[in-house]
């Protein structure tokens, strides 16, 4: 059977990242800012569904990924947890 959960149970393994990177900014991006730029980006989510991949609560599509690294000029494998910044 699979399983389609990180190793903590979490439905997405980028959300951690996202919130630190979301707090990190100076000034500090409120998740409705976050769901703003990415609704920019033509991915239509609102402050709930950031909350939500903060959290690990919703799966993150490859295309949601894509619009993170370029809001936060990162990689997709910083993003993912695979190398550092």
């Amino acid at each position: 059977m699979f399983k389609n959960k990180a190793k903590d149970g979490k439905n997405n393994i980028c959300g951690k990242q996202v919130s630190i990177l979301r707090t990190n900014q100076q000034p500090k991006m409120s998740q409705k800012n976050l769901a703003d730029l990415l609704q920019l980006n033509g991915i239509d989510v609102d402050k709930n569904a950031v909350q939500r991949i903060e959290s690990g609560q919703r799966f993150v599509t490859d295309i949601e990924i894509i619009a993170l690294c370029k809001i936060f000029n990162v990689s997709a494998d910083y993003l993912l947890g695979i190398q550092s910044k």
